[in-house]
């Protein structure tokens, strides 16, 4: 990997958090400045403040191309993965920028970081010793080439990439490269475990159907938006048919702030089996849950485990006369209205903003804003929804102050 010149270290350090186009027009002035080179840092550093933030106090890391920097795990994320496995040996099969290796690595004696792309090599040998990471070994290779030959490990690690040859994004595990569901059978014979990050898009039944060694699921939601679906293989659970009702174990994740809250965790046949009420009316307070939450599909057992009443089966908002520590959005609600022009009216006297959400509505949001002529903002949050009855209703309410459970640090 070529080092940088004195000159682009200190244009990087001096520039790290400016405007990267007005940078790029001022390159004529800094003849001995690598420019390219120095916006890729300046850039890399700028994403990784938010998204991988102990990487970002160290003016030493080198970063990849934008590509590689939206695609890599945030460092919650792989704290959360790292956290899912331990032992004497590991093995990342789609190394990419590193992140994910380098946290889940320093759970293990030794490693191997496996990538085709050269550069992003040399980037992950430079970051990994300077983080202190000796046992990951980085090897230039293909990743499905190397599974072929490599010895066992504890702990195999994919993260597919998601995206077709057009450069659009896939979903689907076929779609992926590599194609875990056609891999499978050796994946789980050269790790006792195998970790596979797939698209936060993918619907979890369809991913428990395709693949056949699902042990356990773990959806992941950073700040209230759905960012991985982790799935754990194990080669002993073979012998039982997915599609049947194995007991796989799905764990919700939520992080706020780079916190994680007290996880969900539950398996299908309890949610099958789960009694949930129905409410006839709306209650003093509302629930929306965590998009962990509505990504897994708990939605009957959601109601039992709180003692909260659903407003109707596919609405997916709760209720309660009594504030319970909900693993959600939580709202005192001040007034219901149905969509009769004089009650809507009335309802609406005064209110010039309001936060909007529709679940189970015929409306989307922005056709409803524009009925209301509501502008987006303010401390009013507005649900347009449909309870028990098929009622169409408008909910008024403000966030609920409640005590939250204690975050769980990484």
């Amino acid at each position: 990997m070529k080092p940088l010149s004195p000159e682009t270290l200190a244009f990087i350090r001096a520039h790290r958090s400016d405007n990267m186009r007005t940078l790029a027009l001022q390159a004529p002035k800094y003849p001995k400045v690598d420019m390219p080179e120095a916006l890729i840092q300046i850039a890399g550093r700028q994403i990784a403040e938010k998204k991988i933030p102990s990487w970002a106090e160290r003016e030493d890391i080198r970063y990849p191309q934008h590509l590689s920097m939206e695609q890599c795990s945030s460092e919650v994320t792989a704290r959360y993965k790292a956290s899912l496995a331990e032992g004497e040996s590991f093995a990342d099969l789609t190394g990419g920028f590193g992140v994910d290796c380098a946290f889940i690595a320093s759970r293990f004696r030794r490693a191997d970081y496996v990538e085709r792309q050269e550069t992003l090599c040399e980037l992950a040998a430079h970051n990994f010793a300077l983080l202190g990471l000796d046992q990951i070994k980085v090897h230039h290779a293909d990743g499905i080439t190397y599974l072929q030959h490599m010895n066992p490990v504890d702990c195999l690690y994919l993260d597919p990439a998601r995206r077709n040859n057009q450069g659009g994004k896939t979903v689907a595990i076929s779609d992926c490269e590599p194609d875990v569901s056609r891999l499978e059978s050796l994946l789980a014979e050269k790790g006792k475990m195998v970790m596979v990050k797939l698209s936060p898009m993918l619907d979890v039944a369809l991913a428990i159907q395709t693949l056949r060694f699902v042990s356990q699921v773990h959806i992941v939601a950073v700040n209230n938006e759905c960012k991985e679906l982790i799935i754990l293989l194990k080669k002993e659970d073979k012998d039982t048919d997915n599609i049947a009702g194995k007991e796989i174990v799905i764990h919700c994740e939520q992080a706020v702030n780079n916190l994680l809250t007290t996880p969900f965790i539950f398996t299908l046949s309890e949610e099958k089996n789960a009694v949930c009420e129905y409410a006839c009316h709306v209650g003093k307070y509302l629930y929306e849950p965590g998009a962990s939450l509505l990504k897994a599909g708990a939605y009957r057992l959601l109601g039992s485990r709180y003692n909260v009443k659903k407003l109707h089966p596919n609405s997916h908002l709760y209720t309660s006369d009594t504030l319970v520590d909900f693993p959600g959005r939580s709202f005192q609600v001040e007034s219901v209205s149905g969509f009769g022009k004089k009650e809507l009216k009335t309802f609406l006297q005064g209110m010039e903003k309001a936060n909007l959400t529709v679940r189970n509505f015929p409306s989307s949001v922005a056709e409803l804003r524009k009925k209301l002529k509501l502008k987006e903002g303010g401390n009013t949050y507005l649900f347009a929804t449909t309870l028990k009855g098929e009622e169409k209703v408008l909910i008024k309410c403000t966030k609920a102050s409640v005590t939250p459970a204690l975050p769980l640090s990484l």
